[in-house]
């Protein structure tokens, strides 16, 4: 997938004051590397593999700028190949050691939670199937009539809306425990559970807290210390937060690049759904993991999950399209060069990193990087160059229908991912996460997603696959027809919701763009008529229309005012994501009084016309100015920012 892509980037030119920078891998598992050449199917060569993965990462390092990567290959129950590359520490120049340096793995955190949740099923402790209230001390509202269970939240269909808001600290104050922070954190339900999957941070928290009740330990990192990573011998891994003392010299920084620099951040933490993203690990230790999962649960003497049960997590549990990838029991499902791979991505603001699993091949892959740029590399590129190198696929050669030519027309419009918010201000985020897709003269669809702009070219009724990759996009129509959804196979956690005319973002982005632009011009304008307002010779005006200017005056001044607050806000996430700021509930403030002001000039604006005061242009400006502000708050209340919706 995306070959042409990886190739650029394998054979991009290092930058040379990066590499300049880098320093000498950590000692690998082997010896020195020869140059990679044409391996049989699969990674079987250890060497071979540290050649490959080392000319990889030479040029995305450099071209990413990205300080330090860490890396293990694993095949047939062994350690095929683990290595550091690059920086563990910039300032004190201590290289990443696969076997001793940690990494903040981010949401692959979860598949240490779903292994310890099939445990309790695995003995009776846990229902997959049963109403997760009956496990916790606080109540999920009702909303609809089928509860949520465990099985909903091991597909990320549990229904509720996304809130990123108070997820990370970097105050060790500020971390709270499970029973406190989730009931105060609910997010709203939004649909039913088991129908669209949509990635849930906060149901997995949740889940870490049914293991921590019902697990007979006193803690969820107890449980996990005690059930997960001592069978495996994980001794450079640890959900805990703050960081132990005895991992503090172990621990990778979390890097931004900017500026031209490494700008080194403090240790980040989870502030109370730990269990979806809290964990520190090393390569090696990873690959313990996923030769646990690869050998049924078993790492040599030791088992983490009886057979059986390591195949039922590893089965398809929910899928949005039989002919494309869905979940399994916490794993995300993979297809790609005829191979079914299960795994995870993992993200916090500073690390990225990417876990796969081949079940059939008996291969396992884990990286990840220290550096926010790293998101560039970390789970499709690495993962599609790994397999562009060891499973070779025939080219993808199917060419649009005449059909298509015509048909492709009903799959355009605008598309935006359902893991958004619904209830409060933060669904204005979706504002700016729309994918359009238009149907081309040729018949194929253009997609500008995520990923970059693709190109895709129908292969089967509603399922259509990139021309020049490996992705593919399936549709659903409702009864008339009429396309609703789209799925794309790299993304089973979230759908793509096509979207109304009146709900597309595009559409609001313009309208909120063109009153932004009035509500300035009257402003600069008032500020002008101030200045020249006692001109010799200029006519008096009738009392309506003075107030009218004065009340869209203010009201401009009021928008103008709020989107000052809320762009020195927008610059701080971290203050704008925690816990809910005042400035911020003072910005929004302002465009509830513009409204009123807004509202007054309508009601001036009626008696203008009904006196004649004024000129027919100004009433007819004045007029228009209304409309125009009418229209940018309904958009404004469209993306709960009219009001004080936290």
């Amino acid at each position: 997938m995306r070959s042409a892509l990886v190739a650029a980037l394998v054979l991009a030119t290092p930058h040379l004051a990066l590499s300049a920078q880098l320093p000498p891998t950590a000692q690998a598992t082997l010896g020195t590397a020869p140059v990679a050449t044409a391996p049989t199917r699969g990674p079987r060569d250890a060497k071979e593999v540290e050649a490959f993965v080392d000319g990889l990462l030479a040029a995305w390092m450099a071209d990413k700028h990205i300080a330090g990567v860490t890396v293990s290959v694993v095949k047939d129950g062994q350690v095929l190949f683990a290595k550091g590359y690059g920086w563990a520490d910039v300032a004190k120049r201590v290289p990443v050691d696969p076997a001793k340096t940690l990494f903040r793995i981010g949401s692959i955190t979860k598949l240490f939670t779903w292994t310890s949740v099939m445990q309790l099923h695995e003995q009776g402790k846990l229902d997959l199937a049963k109403d997760v209230n009956d496990y916790i001390d606080f109540k999920i509202p009702a909303t609809y009539p089928q509860p949520i269970t465990l099985r909903d939240i091991l597909t990320h269909t549990p229904g509720l809306e996304e809130d990123p808001r108070d997820l990370f600290t970097e105050d060790s104050a500020h971390v709270s425990s499970m029973s406190k922070w989730l009931p105060a954190h609910m997010p709203a339900r939004v649909r039913p559970p088991f129908t669209f999957s949509s990635y849930s941070n906060w149901a997995t928290g949740l889940a870490g807290y049914i293991v921590e009740r019902q697990g007979g330990e006193k803690t969820f990192d107890d449980y996990v210390e005690k059930h997960v990573l001592q069978p495996l011998g994980m001794t450079q891994t640890t959900t805990r937060q703050p960081l132990p003392a005895q991992f503090a010299n172990d621990m990778s920084v979390g890097y931004e690049f900017k500026n031209g620099e490494f700008v080194p951040h403090k240790f980040e933490m989870v502030t109370g759904a730990a269990p979806a993203g809290s964990m520190g690990a090393s390569a090696t230790d990873m690959a313990k993991f996923m030769i646990a999962h690869l050998n049924g649960g078993a790492y040599g003497d030791s088992r983490i999950l009886g057979e059986k049960e390591a195949a039922l997590m590893h089965s398809r549990l929910q899928g949005h399209d039989p002919r494309i990838p869905g979940f399994a029991h916490g794993f995300y499902e993979q297809s790609s060069h005829g191979l079914r791979l299960i795994g995870h991505g993992g993200d916090t603001q500073w690390f990225h990193s990417a876990l796969a699993l081949i079940p059939s091949e008996k291969v396992g892959v884990f990286m990840s990087t220290n550096t926010n740029t790293g998101s560039a590399i970390s789970f499709l590129p690495f993962l599609d160059a790994f397999l562009d190198h060891y499973y070779p696929e025939a080219p993808f050669t199917t060419k649009p229908s005449e059909a298509d030519k015509t048909g492709a027309k009903r799959y355009e419009g605008e598309y935006v991912f359902n893991r958004m918010n619904f209830t409060t201000w933060v669904k204005a985020v979706a504002l700016s996460g729309s994918i359009p897709i238009a149907a081309m003269p040729d018949g194929t669809l253009l997609a500008r997603t995520p990923f970059g702009a693709m190109r895709f070219v129908r292969t089967d009724s509603l399922l259509w696959r990139e021309v020049e990759g490996g992705l593919t996009l399936a549709f659903r129509a409702d009864d008339n027809g009429e396309i609703t959804h789209a799925f794309m196979d790299a993304t089973p956690m979230m759908v793509m919701d096509k979207m109304p005319t009146l709900l597309k973002p595009s559409l609001h982005q313009v309208i909120l763009g063109g009153a932004i632009a009035m509500f300035v011009l009257i402003v600069l304008t008032a500020v002008i008529r101030f200045f020249i307002r006692n001109a010799p010779g200029r006519p008096l005006l009738e009392t309506s229309v003075t107030r009218g200017r004065l009340a869209l005056t203010l009201a401009a001044l009021c928008i103008v005012v709020f989107l000052g607050l809320f762009a020195s806000l927008a610059g701080n996430q971290s203050a704008l994501l925690g816990d809910e700021p005042s400035l911020l509930k003072l910005a929004l403030a302002f465009p509830v009084i513009a409204l009123l002001l807004t509202l007054w000039a309508a009601w001036l604006a009626l008696a203008q016309w009904r006196t004649g005061d004024g000129t027919f242009w100004m009433r007819l400006r004045h007029t228009g100015a209304v409309v125009v502000a009418l229209v940018f708050f309904w958009s404004l209340n469209t993306w709960n920012l009219l009001g004080w919706r936290m």
